[in-house]
């Protein structure tokens, strides 16, 4: 299980376009991944178009969104392409992502959860929701992510 200031477990999954995405990738920018449990699930689609509503404000953080799913990436395709999201929803299909960062429930399917992975591959924020219905609020993460810019 991924703790915080523990290395972020590497990864490589595919994007919604079956194009493989992987962690590294990313190295040298702070990264917000988001599991999610289900693509086109109420909260699920509530979250992501608050995502896509407040990428800006991600980005001014210096910060890339990544969500993750044990959808297919078809799934994710349709799922992106309908909101409109312009941010990679990688598919967790075999789930080992998720067994990887200690967030798959036995039901077979990921927590709601998020990690912030700074430059350095470090997890500097971690929250699972108590319940996959919740979801936490933007302002909540951006604080988080704000409050780890101050500690640095």
């Amino acid at each position: 299980m991924a703790g915080i200031g523990d290395r972020a477990p590497d990864f490589e999954l595919k994007d919604e376009n079956d194009k493989p995405v992987s962690l590294r990738d990313y190295n040298g920018r702070k990264v917000l991944i988001a599991f999610f449990p289900f693509a086109f699930s109420p909260v699920c689609t509530d979250e992501f178009s608050c995502f896509q509503d407040d990428l800006e404000r991600f980005a001014k953080e210096g910060v890339q969104i990544l969500g993750i799913s044990v959808d297919s990436h078809w799934s994710n395709k349709a799922f992106k392409d309908s909101l409109g999201i312009s941010f990679p929803l990688l598919s967790d299909f075999n789930k080992e992502v998720s067994r990887k960062f200690g967030v798959l429930r036995k039901e077979g399917f990921s927590e709601r959860a998020y990690f912030l992975v700074d430059e350095s591959g470090f997890v500097r924020f971690k929250h699972i929701m108590d319940v996959p219905g919740k979801r936490l609020d933007n302002e909540e993460l951006l604080a988080a992510i704000n409050q780890h810019a101050e500690s640095k």
